[in-house]
């Protein structure tokens, strides 16, 4: 993904495009839409043009900027490593500032500002989910029972949990002080897919390792940096770093099962605050770094969860394919780690292009544009029939949202699941 940069240069990375086209065959959007214009280099040619006054930020601009994924394909194969990435996240500011941003969002927003509220609407949800929505046994979803609004009533949404995991727990569960970490679980791994909280508390008990449940966390903001409410940005980021800074030296690391929200964390927090000119607070995002990890980066290396497995996790006979979360394997560099642990007691086929973006690509992309989300979808969906796959696992729960949607659509046999689901079931199991 692009490093740091000002926030002004649009021209530069202009200038810098040697149009050489190697950003054009990874492209997400550029694969459902082969149109130059929603192109890396075609957003990058229109951003210059915007920078120098040859292009009104207008309604027709508005929906090609807000059609890229943020996949960081074109970041990862760019010879010049272009920002691409970067600067449509800030002419998404630029939108929202103009344009302003749709009722709905804001709203969803508002609720990731504020938890507890947050906490009773979920809750509401939970009981009166029946009304408006039915649920899907084999694929832990909800489907609507009628058209909702932006959301319509064929698709497959994200289950809903009578309690948030950070509401399941006390802050401190002892489990024989062999090391001590933080959960920084994420909002739909903490109200919606819940299993993912409850089995890395599993996971960590049986390594004897102590918890500190965050319970002041807030959202990490990826939602709104990728929309352009930059304002929500600010107050979460700052608020998560002030909290964190609170505890940081009592725990051995802060670990996190989400793809998305660690990138966010470890990543755009500084990018944000550096091209705000803030440099102070880029420090202290990176600062904590130190000790944030993706939850399978942290159990793999610097555990012996690996021995563990080989001891008394029992094997399955399910088939698994992985999908690589772009925020993971291109942001972070994290592919290998979930792989080893799941490999221990499953047995894994790669599919045809693990590295494909599964097409969620934000609020705007699953709400306004969901039809390119739907078809970016399909082809995934496609490869991972292909591989016979009982399960297919990836450590985020935005794929999860999207791929099981995509999966319910094409009535494929493979469902979801986080590796933290899989790894601890493979130690349930054991015990037997």
């Amino acid at each position: 993904m692009s490093e740091p940069g000002n926030l002004f240069e649009y021209t530069k990375v202009s200038d810098d495009c040697i149009k050489c086209g190697k950003c054009i065959p990874v492209c997400t959007i550029h694969q459902v839409h082969p149109d130059e214009t929603t192109s890396p280099r075609g957003f990058i040619d229109l951003l210059g043009a915007h920078e120098r006054g040859e292009l009104e930020l207008d309604r027709t601009a508005k929906d090609i900027f807000e059609s890229c994924f943020l996949c960081t394909n074109c970041v990862d194969v760019c010879p010049n490593s272009l920002p691409t990435d970067m600067v449509i996240e800030e002419v998404r500011k630029e939108i929202a500032d103009t344009y302003g941003i749709a009722w709905f969002k804001r709203l969803f927003f508002f609720l990731l500002r504020h938890r507890k509220i947050m906490d009773i609407a979920s809750k509401l949800g939970y009981v009166f989910k029946s009304c408006a929505v039915k649920s899907d046994e084999k694929r832990g979803g909800l489907v609507p029972r009628f058209d909702l609004p932006i959301i319509k009533k064929d698709r497959l949404l994200p289950s809903m949990a009578s309690r948030s995991v950070l509401n399941s727990y006390k802050e401190r569960l002892d489990h024989g002080g062999e090391g001590r970490v933080a959960i920084f679980i994420g909002c739909l791994a903490n109200y919606n897919y819940t299993g993912i909280g409850h089995s890395l508390v599993t996971i960590l008990r049986e390594l004897r390792i102590d918890v500190f449940f965050a319970k002041e966390q807030k959202c990490c903001a990826a939602p709104a940096y990728f929309t352009g409410d930059f304002n929500t940005v600010e107050v979460l980021s700052k608020r998560n770093i002030e909290y964190f800074e609170s505890f940081i030296d009592e725990v051995d690391a802060i670990i996190v099962p989400e793809a998305t929200c660690s990138a966010m964390i470890k990543h755009d927090w500084a990018v944000f605050f550096r091209n705000r000119g803030e440099e102070e607070w880029a420090a202290r995002a990176e600062k904590l770094n130190e000790k944030i990890f993706m939850a399978t980066e942290w159990l793999a290396n610097r555990t012996r969860l690996p021995e563990l497995l080989k001891e008394r996790g029992a094997s399955s006979d399910l088939l698994v394919t992985y999908h690589d979360p772009c925020h993971a394997r291109k942001v972070q560099g994290i592919y290998k780690e979930p792989r080893a642990l799941i490999g221990q007691n499953y047995e894994l086929k790669e599919m045809s292009d693990p590295n494909r973006c599964c097409g969620f690509g934000g609020v705007t992309m699953q709400t306004e544009k969901f039809h390119l989300a739907e078809a970016a979808g399909k082809p995934k969906a496609a490869m991972i029939s292909e591989t016979g796959a009982d399960v297919v696992a990836s450590e985020c729960s935005a794929c999860r949202m999207q791929l099981s949607n995509a999966l319910y659509q094409a009535d494929a046999k493979a469902v979801f699941k986080n590796p933290i689901e899989l790894i601890a079931e493979a130690l349930e199991r054991g015990k037997g």
